[in-house]
Order: structure tokens, then C-alpha cells, then sequence
């Protein structure tokens, strides 16, 4: 028997980030304008044949949330063997990669300008090498825990796209978020690792350094995926 109302609203995703939308200047504002319709994703959409996305056949590095985009930038250089989709919201990181992209040529590098969450569904199961998760907004606050990233619900998703053998690295420098990702990650069968020492090769970006300034330990995690069978 129906009453005729309307079925409630359906609650909005759980968001894992705060939004950093800022105006840019004219000659940024060029730059993405010139720049994004050739190496951006969208969120929505089929999904993709990455080897058409980037014109090879490569390892492909998801990197999640890289906020001024420095580490992003020089690991995308240095490593041109690899492909790189960047997801990030904040407006200047976004900004800075396009403009990377087309003063160093960055030719492996494509940039998502969304959520990872509402991404993923166009990311082909078991294709990705290695995802980064490198210092997620922590949300300190008890309350707002459950916006955290790295939770059970996303890690499992992360885990459906990661390759065998891929590799899943984190780091953070808040003591509990590392605890937390600690115990999520060892919930799952299909991850084996945890704590590494800091990789030198990890650039130290103005985030990371302001951590360092402020006495915090940064602690970084490995994990594989499990071969299936």
C-alpha cells in the first residue's frame, strides 16, 4: 500500500574532503583553459581503455588527492615510464599541473578534477599499478571521522581497480589517522604489508614540511595486492 509521498531524499556520499575552489589568475585561468580539455578525465562517463587514454601500453599510478601538486609533478618527471592520473579538487593544485604539463611536456599525466570516489567506476578492475594516498585531509575532529578516506568501504573499492601485485601506498602525519589506516588495511585478505621507513624518492612537499615544522612524525604504509588464486 503506497501513501502517495514522495520516498525520502537519498543521503548524499560521505565526502573524504574539503572543497578549495579559488579563483585563479588570467594567466592560470589561460593555461587550464588551454591545457584541460587535452589531459583532463571526467568523473562520469564509460569506462576507460587507459591504454587509449594515454597512447601506450605502461603501469598506470592513480595518485589521490595531491593538493599543490608538487609531488605529483616530479614524480610524474622522473618516472616517465609511467602514467599518472592525478584526483584532486583544490583549484591552484589543479592549476599547477596543467601548467607542468605544458612546460615540461608531461605527456604521461591526466588530471581528474572531482572526487576519487565518483571516479572510480571508470577505472577498469585490476589495471592500476600503484595508488597513492598521500596526506588525506585529516579530519581531527571525533565527529568527522567517518569523512576519513582511508575507511573500509573506500579501501575495498581502491583494492578492485589495484593490479596483482600492485601496490598501495599511504602516508600521513596524524598519529590516529596512521593507526586507523593501519587497522583498515589489516582487515584485509587481500593487502600483506604495513609501515615502511619514508622513501627517499617521496618529494617533500610544503604540506608535509609544515607537518615537520610543527613536530609531526610523517609515517608512510606499503601494501600489495595479493595475487588472486
Amino acid at each position: 500500500m503506497t501513501t502517495g509521498e514522495p520516498p525520502p531524499p537519498a543521503h548524499p556520499p560521505t565526502r573524504s574532503f574539503k572543497p578549495r575552489r579559488r579563483q585563479l589568475s588570467p594567466n592560470r585561468t589561460a593555461i587550464v583553459e588551454r591545457v584541460a580539455p587535452h589531459f583532463s578525465l571526467a568523473t562520469d562517463g564509460p569506462a576507460l581503455a587507459l591504454a587509449d587514454v594515454f597512447g601506450r601500453v605502461a603501469p598506470v599510478v592513480l595518485d589521490i588527492g595531491f593538493g599543490g601538486g608538487e609531488a605529483t609533478i616530479a614524480l610524474a618527471a622522473a618516472q616517465p615510464e609511467r602514467d599518472v592520473i592525478g584526483v584532486e579538487v583544490h583549484t591552484p593544485g589543479l592549476a599547477r599541473v596543467f601548467e607542468a604539463i605544458e612546460r615540461d611536456g608531461l605527456t604521461n599525466l591526466r588530471v581528474v578534477d572531482g572526487d576519487v570516489l565518483d571516479f572510480l567506476p571508470r577505472v577498469p578492475a585490476g589495471s592500476i599499478a600503484e595508488i597513492r594516498v598521500w596526506f588525506p585531509d585529516p579530519w581531527p575532529k571525533a565527529r568527522h571521522r567517518r569523512k576519513r578516506l582511508v575507511r573500509p568501504d573506500v579501501v575495498t573499492r581502491l583494492i578492485e581497480v589495484l593490479a596483482p601485485d600492485g601496490i598501495l601506498h599511504l602516508a600521513t602525519d596524524i598519529d590516529d589517522y596512521a593507526e586507523q589506516m593501519i587497522e583498515v588495511c589489516a582487515t584485509c585478505d587481500a593487502l600483506t604489508g604495513g609501515p615502511i621507513e619514508r622513501p627517499t624518492w617521496r618529494p617533500l612537499t610544503r604540506y608535509e614540511q609544515r607537518g615537520l615544522d610543527a613536530g609531526r612524525t610523517p609515517v608512510d604504509l606499503r601494501y600489495t595486492r595479493r595475487k588472486l588464486g
